[in-house]
Parts: structure tokens; C-alpha cells; sequence
């Protein structure tokens, strides 16, 4: 197959998991897509998704090169590999050194090392899938694209913490902010739905996933955000706790006899949703589970949802006013119940839940929830691998 229609692989690597798109950059459409999931383990798996269908493949205990051999296989039987032009890589922290994509090579990759420290769950495995892609396809040109790359735009006000500045200085202790891309993509969709331009809006975004975090866009370009050196801070999420008083951290290691770092893995792996639900870090199971009067599980979606409700009236003071409230994520695209929880908590600040719409948004479909007479929130559906595929594109 020539290349008359070239397309960038599109990869995010997690510590278990290689998640790929080939997305075509003259139509924008998914050609191949799919997962490799449980790597490592004895039952490591490969789901390819290609027109409508899709397929499992065993991998044994395959790792991350495994993997990627056989997504490579994937695109080859599928006569795909001649539309491959560059490959994409999500890159969760880049420090202050990225503002926006680069190419990869030695130095690009010892930075994301040095910013390992700071996002402990997400770099080193975004180096292995970095590191099996630039193996099985070296003469391919290889991008990273950086979640913290969005948020380079903050006011030093809101970046800043109130702590020593030479700990800012020597150490690089800020607020970086995450989900750049996520952010970046849904705010050019509202404005375009909208049809305001990027260059005069103001939106806040709630990228709401198993990990969350909320935004300020002004005129395209990020103002403030929730989360903050790590991917720790801020929002409650499926299983981090989010904003915690920093005097609780010596309290726990010492009531539980644990080390910091016991700590932190415990507010991350066991808190959030999981944490106060006592049984899942699943909104999709804790709705069945809240409507059939689960305690733990009304109470975790309430607080999650209070949460949120906090910080998008925090947020709005960071925009001289607010065009539109985003609601996006596989939480905030599908919850309905999520929705109106937080729209519920935000009538002061003129927001009124139109139900029907609410209830109305599907997965797949985006659109307004909210009534004529209210502040704007809208559901936008999230593509983060097609502007990962742009950017790579642009770049090159």
C-alpha cells in the first residue's frame, strides 16, 4: 500500500498496558486500534479493534516489547504498515523543560527520566513504551507529547506553592497540572460547537476519569488547574485521594507504622472513590451499587462530587467569566448522575441542569445540559490520541 495517506501511531504506555491508534491525518479516521493489557502477567492479552470488529489475541507473559511486536504484526496483516509515518507517544510529565512536542532522542528521554520523581506511576512506563517502539520501529521518526506541556501557561500566581521559593528554584517544586492534551482538545471543540472564537473564550474543563483533574482555559491557553507537582493533588479520583491537609501524611505513617513512601502509595492506590466507597473505584458500579443503597457508595459519589463542585468555583475566578463548564473524561461523558450531582452544588453560580438533556447524552453524543437560562455546561466527547497524531504531524 502506498502512502498517499499517511498516519501517525498513536501510543500510551501504561505500567501493564500499551494502548494504540493509527489515526489517518488527511481524514482523521481510526484505522486500527486497540490494547495490550496485564503485561507481564501469565495471561497477558491483545484486543485489536479494525473496521466495527475486533479480535483477542493471547500473549502469554509478553512485555512491553512483546507487546509491541505483535501491535506491529497487527498493522502488518491488516496492510497497514506502509500508512505509518511517525509514531506519537503520550507523555504524562515534562517538567518545565517541554512547552509543547518534541522529537525524541537521548536527551529528550534523560529529561523524562529526571521528571520520573514526580510522576512516579506514569513516566517510567511511558519510557518502556518509548523504548520497545524506537526498537521494533527505529526508522520511524518517534514524538513525545507532554500532558504538563498545556499548562506551561500559568501565572507564576498560580503555579507557585507557599513554600520556601528557593525549594521552586532548586527543586522544581510548582504546580505543573496534567491532562494538557485532554484540556487543550475538548475547550477548541466547545469553542467551535459554540461558535466562539478560541482567541476570546473562557471555559473551565473537568476531565473526569479513573484519574481527574479540572482546568481554566482562557483564550485557548491554561490559567489554573487542579492538579500540581504530581498527579496526586486536587480532584477526588478512582483511587487518589486528591487534596489532603499535608499534616496528615507523618499522622498516618505513624498510626499505620509505614514509611512515607507507604503513604503516598497508599493515597494513591487506595483512596478516592475506592477509599471512602469501601468497595470500587468504578463510578459505573457504584451508581448500581448507590441505587440499590449502598452507603459507602452514595457517599463516595457525593464527595466526589462536592469536590469538583468547590473547585470549578474556585476555577472561576481564574476567567473573567465562564463561556462554557466542559464535562469530559469516561466519567464526565457517560455519568449522568455525576453530572447532575455537581450542577446541583453550582446554582449560585447560575448553572440550571436541563434533565432531559442530561439524561439524553449517550455515550458518543456531546452537546448542552443545561437550560436557556443557565450558565453553559455541555458534554464534549474527549480525543486525546487524535491531537497527539496532530501535533506529531505538525511538528514534523
Amino acid at each position: 500500500m502506498t502512502r498517499t495517506k499517511p498516519a501517525v501511531l498513536v501510543l500510551n504506555t501504561g505500567s501493564s498496558s500499551i494502548k494504540f491508534s493509527l489515526i489517518c491525518l488527511q481524514d482523521r479516521a481510526v484505522l486500527i486500534s486497540g490494547q495490550a493489557q496485564k503485561l507481564g502477567l501469565k495471561d497477558a492479552s491483545l484486543t485489536v479493534k479494525i473496521n466495527g470488529g475486533s479480535e483477542v489475541l493471547k500473549l502469554g507473559t509478553a512485555d512491553h516489547a512483546a507487546a509491541m511486536e505483535k501491535i506491529l504484526q497487527a498493522i502488518d496483516i491488516h496492510r497497514l504498515s506502509g500508512r505509518v509515518s511517525a509514531v506519537g507517544h503520550r507523555v504524562v510529565h515534562g517538567g518545565e523543560k517541554f512547552r509543547e512536542a518534541v522529537i525524541i532522542n537521548e536527551e529528550v528521554i534523560r529529561a523524562i527520566e529526571q521528571c520520573v520523581p514526580f510522576a512516579p506511576l506514569h513516566n517510567p512506563a511511558d519510557l518502556m513504551g518509548i523504548a520497545a517502539a524506537r526498537r521494533s520501529v527505529p526508522h520511524l521518526p518517534h514524538v513525545a507529547v507532554f500532558d504538563t506541556a498545556f499548562h506551561q501557561t500559568l501565572p507564576e500566581y498560580a503555579y507557585l506553592y507557599a513554600v520556601p521559593k528557593r525549594l521552586y528554584r532548586d527543586y522544581g517544586v510548582r504546580r505543573y497540572g496534567f491532562h494538557g492534551t485532554s484540556h487543550r482538545y475538548v475547550t477548541q471543540e466547545a469553542a467551535r460547537l459554540l461558535g466562539i472564537k478560541l482567541e476570546n473564550s473562557a471555559f473551565i474543563s473537568a476531565h473526569l476519569g479513573n484519574g481527574a483533574s479540572a482546568a481554566a482555559v482562557l483564550n485557548g491557553k491554561s490559567v489554573d488547574t487542579t492538579m500540581g507537582l504530581t498527579p496526586l493533588e486536587g480532584l477526588v479520583m478512582g483511587t487518589r485521594s486528591g487534596d489532603i491537609d499535608p499534616g496528615m501524611l507523618p499522622y498516618i505513617a505513624e498510626s499505620l507504622k509505614m514509611t512515607i513512601k507507604e503513604v503516598i502509595n497508599l493515597l494513591n492506590t487506595k483512596s478516592g472513590l475506592l477509599g471512602v466507597s469501601e468497595l470500587s473505584s468504578d463510578v459505573r458500579e457504584l451508581q448500581e451499587a448507590a441505587a440499590g443503597g449502598h452507603a459507602g457508595a452514595v457517599l463516595a459519589l457525593d464527595v466526589f462530587a462536592h469536590r469538583l463542585a468547590k473547585y470549578i468555583g474556585a476555577l472561576t475566578v481564574s476567567l473573567p467569566r465562564v463561556d462554557a463548564l466542559i464535562f469530559t473524561g469516561g466519567i464526565g461523558e457517560n455519568s449522568a448522575l455525576v453530572r447532575a450531582k455537581v450542577l446541583r452544588r453550582l446554582g449560585v453560580l447560575g448553572y440550571r441542569l436541563d434533565s432531559a438533556a442530561n439524561q439524553a447524552m449517550a455515550a458518543g453524543k456531546q452537546g448542552l445540559i443545561t437550560t436557556d437560562q443557565s450558565t453553559r455546561a455541555m458534554v464534549i466527547n474527549t480525543n486525546e490520541e487524535l491531537m497527539i497524531a496532530l501535533d506529531t504531524a505538525t511538528l514534523l
